[in-house]
């Protein structure tokens, strides 16, 4: 890492160093929106449940009822219905998912059109459901307007990062968003924790739990790291490949992640059990907001097990959404290639499905954990509810903070392979 980091200051690597200027400068335009409150609103003082993760995801804005209240939410909604239907589901979208840069350029415009279509809905349902009766149609639709074009601004400001910076655009806003709340979350433990009324006795206990409620927390991002970087390589080999000296044939790996779904099943199970807490929002009904808070709170035991139930369901779903096995036995096939003591064909694709399961058993608990972290903290601590150990927005960061460091690191790297190259 040390080295990458020199190596990117030298003279030769000037161009990287204005992309990285120009994410930042990016990234800080998007923190200064955070406080740009909506026009005739307030700050949400009420409890907004399973819209946290909403809230969190974009720095906190939702509760200053900004103008990235929503934040690039309702694209990442937009995109898993888009995965969706290419599996087949409507033949159009199959088709177009198959048609290489093309397709996967109109798909990306259906994406985005359908993202800000549910910014619309979204800022109407959030506008009604915050501010109540007392404003009518027109103010809704004002507020709504608004949100959707916080939205519209913040996708094409992931556009550019993408395009003129460094990393996914959307990915490092949503990084940026969490991060901005982290010092506030810091600054809220150490008041908790430390209370200079005390004598000197309690003043310095209060600041050994400071410190290990710090070193617990960086324990868990490093063993998120290693998690997020754990892999499971199947070994394949090529029959139609040059033999080596041994006589054995070239051998290779496919490498298949343990948590290969990474944070996506949290995102999953959390907005599908939002849309209740939205409802009661709108609804304003007693009975059904008490059926939602006593059933569909992840703090409560039977709201927990849902949202587990739905992790590891979603952690499935999406896996083999990504890796089909039938497909990868099949291409497999097609290329002479086999993994070593396995019959090519169907009992290929029954030992790779049983590979994935396993793995993802593993990585559905360790998302279980993890999500769960803040829940357990929260109820064994006296502590602010912005204070919380681990959590879906800290998995977010190392995830993207990880693919961010390889796409850097893979530039440096194909630079040196090119000037090295040419010296010859």
């Amino acid at each position: 890492m040390f080295k990458t980091m020199k190596q990117l200051f030298t003279p030769t690597n000037k161009d990287l160093r204005k992309r990285i200027y120009f994410t930042l400068g990016a990234l800080v335009i998007f923190i200064l929106g955070i406080s740009v409150r909506v026009p005739g609103t307030k700050n949400l003082t009420s409890n907004i449940g399973f819209l946290e993760l909403i809230n969190m995801m974009g720095g906190g804005a939702l509760k200053n009822f900004s103008i990235f209240a929503l934040g690039v939410t309702p694209y990442i909604t937009a995109s898993i219905i888009v995965q969706l239907l290419e599996m087949d589901v409507i033949p159009y979208f199959a088709d177009l998912s198959k048609q290489g840069p093309t397709g996967r350029q109109k798909l990306n415009q259906i994406t985005r059109y359908m993202g800000i279509a549910f910014s619309f809905i979204e800022g109407y349902a959030f506008a009604y459901a915050f501010l109540g009766k007392t404003a009518g149609p027109m103010k809704y639709i004002y507020i709504a307007t608004i949100l959707t074009a916080g939205t519209a601004f913040l996708l094409w400001l992931g556009d550019q990062i993408t395009q003129k910076g460094m990393g996914n655009g959307i990915s490092l806003i949503i990084m940026a968003g969490i991060i901005a709340t982290l010092p506030q979350m810091f600054i809220d433990a150490f008041n908790g924790l430390v209370s200079f009324d005390g004598t000197a006795q309690l003043i310095t206990l209060g600041i050994i739990k400071f410190i290990v409620f710090v070193v617990v927390y960086f324990a868990i991002v490093v063993s998120m790291i290693f998690v997020q970087e754990s892999e499971r390589r199947i070994p394949i080999q090529y029959s139609n490949k040059s033999t080596s000296s041994y006589g054995s044939a070239a051998q290779s790996f496919m490498p298949i992640k343990l948590n290969s779904a990474n944070v996506i099943p949290v995102i999953f199970a959390s907005s599908l059990l939002s849309i209740p807490s939205i409802l009661a929002q709108v609804i304003k009904n007693e009975k059904y907001t008490l059926v939602v808070s006593k059933y569909l709170n992840y703090t409560t035991p039977v709201g927990f097990v849902l949202y587990v139930i739905l992790i590891f369901a979603f952690a499935y779903f999406y896996t083999f959404i990504q890796f089909k096995p039938e497909e990868f036995s099949k291409n497999l096939q097609e290329n002479g290639g086999y993994i070593p003591g396995v019959r090519p064909g169907e009992e290929t694709t029954k030992y790779v499905s049983k590979v994935l399961s396993r793995l993802t058993i593993l990585g559905a608990a360790f998302l279980v954990i993890i999500a769960g972290l803040p829940i357990i903290f929260s109820k064994f601590t006296s502590l602010s509810t912005n204070v919380s150990i681990g959590g879906t927005g800290l998995l977010i960061v190392v995830g993207v903070a990880l693919e961010t460091y390889k796409q850097l690191e893979g530039s440096i790297l194909a630079r040196s392979y090119k000037r090295s190259y040419s010296r010859r």
